[in-house]
C-alpha cells in the first residue's frame, strides 16, 4: 500500500499496489503492522457499511469526542463519493483546514481519518456504497456534527445537496458550539 499525506495533519490517502496477472489483481487493502509503522491507529473495533440510493446525497461531518476515539479508513466499494476530512480539533496545527478527495469502485483508494477529525462525503452516483473501518467503538452520546453547509468550513459539495438527513441539517453552527 502506498501512503500519501494531506493539507490536514494525520489524514493520509491509502492506496491499494495491486500485484497483477491474466486473472486481474491482487492487493492488501490493510495491514496492522504497516498501518503502525505509518502511525496509524491499525485497531479495528467494528466495520460499517453505508448504502446511498441517490446521488448528491450528503452524510456528515460527525466526530466522536475525546476520551471515545475513532479513526475510521474509509473505501467507496460501489460507485463514488467526495470524501470530507475536517480538522476540528482544538490546538491542532491544521485546526479549521479540511482535505477532500474523490473516493470511487473505479480508483479503489481509501482515506484515513484520525480520531477527532469531522468526516463526511457526498455521493456522485446513485446507488454508492461506502465501508468504514473504525478504530474505536461508536458511541451515541459522544457523537458531535457539524453542519454540511456551514460557511466558516468553506466546505463546497461538488453537486446539489439532494438528501440530508434532519440530524444533520440541524447540527449547530461552528461558532455556536463548545470546544471538545
Amino acid at each position: 500500500m502506498r501512503y500519501t499525506t494531506t493539507a490536514v495533519d494525520g489524514v493520509l490517502l491509502v492506496d491499494l499496489e495491486p500485484l497483477t496477472d491474466d486473472r486481474g489483481f491482487f492487493a492488501r487493502a490493510f495491514d496492522a503492522t504497516e498501518f503502525t509503522r505509518n502511525g496509524l491507529d491499525a485497531h479495528v473495533a467494528q466495520a460499517n457499511v453505508s448504502f446511498n440510493h441517490r446521488a448528491g446525497t450528503v452524510r456528515g461531518m460527525h466526530r466522536q469526542i475525546p476520551p471515545h476515539a475513532e479513526g475510521k479508513l474509509v473505501r467507496c466499494t460501489a460507485g463514488a463519493i467526495v470524501d470530507v476530512a475536517l480538522d476540528v480539533r482544538p490546538g491542532s496545527p491544521t485546526h479549521g483546514l479540511h482535505v477532500m478527495v474523490e473516493l470511487s469502485a473505479a480508483n479503489r483508494t481509501a482515506l484515513f481519518v484520525p480520531p477527532y477529525v469531522a468526516h463526511g462525503y457526498q455521493t456522485l452516483v446513485d446507488d454508492t456504497e461506502v465501508v468504514y473501518q473504525v478504530s474505536g467503538p461508536y458511541v451515541p452520546g459522544a457523537e458531535q456534527g457539524f453542519r454540511y453547509d456551514d460557511e466558516a468550513f468553506t466546505i463546497v459539495w461538488p453537486l446539489p445537496v439532494t438528501v440530508v438527513s434532519a440530524k444533520d441539517a440541524a447540527w449547530p453552527l461552528a461558532g455556536e458550539q463548545v470546544p471538545r
